[in-house]
């Protein structure tokens, strides 16, 4: 039975990662890892994701995703709110962290690998007083014990505030171990059968691609192939080369596939793929009906969340009848939608999208920017979407409450730039929001009050918060205001300045 894993094209058999992760796992606790603890990953794609996540299940540990675009401070600043004990990372990636900059808890750095350096170019050398994480595997006598119920993911998203918050999922003994839910959703949700290979390319520290790979992982037997970044040819090259069934694709993946030549989508035999499921970012229908008409009916769509996790799925037979839809609740679940006074809304009618999900378990926050104060109804708990519900329970979603932008699949809070913004010499206000963009979904815009007598320009903002902030959430567009619209309080009417973006669009999100 094919169960083996993949990077790149590079075999990883089942039983060499299976025997690398309890190495890992003896390393860990030889560190202090024990339950409940945190051991932060700042990884690009790669195999060596899987093993940390299968060494963690062994200590009954948390592990932390960073996102490897973050600049230090970013990083340090969710490792000190998790209170991680551990950072395992590409060398790379861990060398901004040496010499006077350096952590004060143990960094293990695996050197990148090859496929990683000519994809981004990098310098796989590992820095002074970091552990050669590859060199500690080859020595370590792998752990003797069973794993441990599986904590799962510490998954960092930011609050209104622009401070990260850690969503830690509850352990509840009296439920199955959560573990034992993955590999049944591998084959309820991505219907995964002994054989299948699933591929993905998207990164590793969102949530959905991680979990589905975990499932993979979970049902055991099945192929995860992993990709450390995403091309559209290679794609369909990859599905010929090893005859992939499954994916995990979005829609910024989707429109990079449309754009090849005709003759170069033709040129590949992708027969073999059966199903494709995407979540993140809002599926134009245009675009998913693109993608049906070449590959056939094989996609499938999922409104999901970290706090909640995966919380709809829709087929393509059913987005045709349903155009717009995201799908029914998966089984178990239930959706209420609610009035700011947390009245039901009537079908039809749109109000905020409660979920109750119990497979996927409970949640709660890192710190007190994660306050649930009008987060919860009952076991039921909102992101801040508003939708409604059809006759037939299908649930539309309409509109984003909170200001969240959602570019690429990647979540950006425009709390967080906007408090590096306003730090910048000549802008007196600023606001951030997201605009409609073809291939991204949305992009960043940021609308700026200038000071009397002062110039701000997009190259000189986009220096500014160059070293301040990741790279995907530095704004691509600039609009200059000699006063920026509030309203009676003084707030920014930020709607104001995002409406003119999504007229032509007929969407708000």
């Amino acid at each position: 039975m094919a169960n083996d894993l993949y990077m790149a094209g590079r075999k990883t058999e089942r039983s060499v990662f299976l025997d690398r992760a309890k190495r890992l796992a003896a390393i860990l606790s030889h560190c202090g890892i024990g339950e409940d603890d945190a051991v932060a990953v700042l990884l690009r794609n790669d195999t060596l994701y899987m093993e940390v996540i299968e060494a963690c299940r062994h200590l009954g540990a948390y592990f932390v995703t960073l996102n490897w675009h973050g600049s230090a401070q970013e990083v340090t600043q969710i490792l000190e709110d998790a209170q991680a004990k551990v950072l395992i990372g590409h060398s790379d990636l861990t060398a901004k962290f040496s010499g006077d900059d350096a952590l004060a808890i143990p960094v293990l750095a695996a050197t990148t690998p090859y496929e990683i350096v000519i994809t981004y170019g990098v310098n796989p050398a590992i820095a002074d007083g970091q552990e050669d994480l590859n060199a500690l595997i080859a020595e370590a006598t792998p752990i003797d014990a069973d794993p441990l119920r599986f904590r799962g993911m510490l998954a960092y998203t930011s609050g209104s505030t622009g401070r990260p918050k850690g969503i830690r999922r509850a352990v509840d003994l009296e439920r199955p171990d959560p573990y034992q839910t993955y590999a049944g959703l591998a084959e309820a949700v991505l219907q995964l059968k002994p054989g299948d290979r699933f591929y993905t390319a998207a990164p590793l520290y969102h949530s959905a691609p991680n979990a589905l790979s975990t499932f993979c992982m979970a049902a055991g037997f099945a192929e995860l192939h992993i990709s450390p970044k995403f091309d559209a040819e290679t794609f369909l090259s990859d599905v010929e080369r090893f005859g992939i069934t499954h994916c995990y694709i979005v829609p910024t993946m989707m429109v990079r596939l449309l754009k090849l030549p005709e003759a170069v989508r033709n040129k590949y035999d992708t027969s073999t793929l059966r199903f494709g499921i995407s979540t993140g970012s809002a599926w134009p229908r245009d675009v998913k009906q693109a993608m049906i008409d070449w590959l056939g009916p094989i996609f499938y769509e999922s409104y999901g969340a970290s706090e909640i996790g995966f919380m709809t799925l829709i087929s393509s037979e059913e987005a045709q009848r349903k155009p717009g839809s995201v799908g029914k609740v998966l089984p178990g679940g239930s959706i209420k939608i609610l009035d700011d006074d947390q009245n039901e809304m009537p079908v039809g009618e749109a109000g905020s999208i409660y979920v109750y999900l119990p497979m996927f378990g409970d949640f709660s926050y890192s710190n007190t920017d994660g306050d649930l104060k009008g987060q919860r109804y009952g076991q039921h708990a909102t992101v801040g979407d508003i939708g409604y519900l059809d006759e037939d329970d299908y649930l539309f979603i309409s509109d984003r409450k909170k200001d969240m932008i959602i570019s690429g699949g990647a979540n950006i809070f425009p709390a967080e730039i906007e408090a590096a913004l306003i730090e910048m010499p000549g802008i007196v206000d600023c606001a951030v929001f997201g605009a409609p963009h073809a291939e991204f979904g949305e992009m960043v815009v940021a609308a700026v009050e200038q000071a009397p007598g002062r110039e701000v320009t997009l190259e000189s903002m986009q220096g500014f918060l160059e070293p301040r902030i990741a790279r995907f959430k530095i704004p691509r567009k600039l609009d200059v205001h000699e006063t920026l619209p509030r309203e009676d309080s003084g707030k920014i009417f930020k709607q104001r300045l995002r409406a003119p973006y999504w007229e032509e669009t007929g969407r708000k999100i």
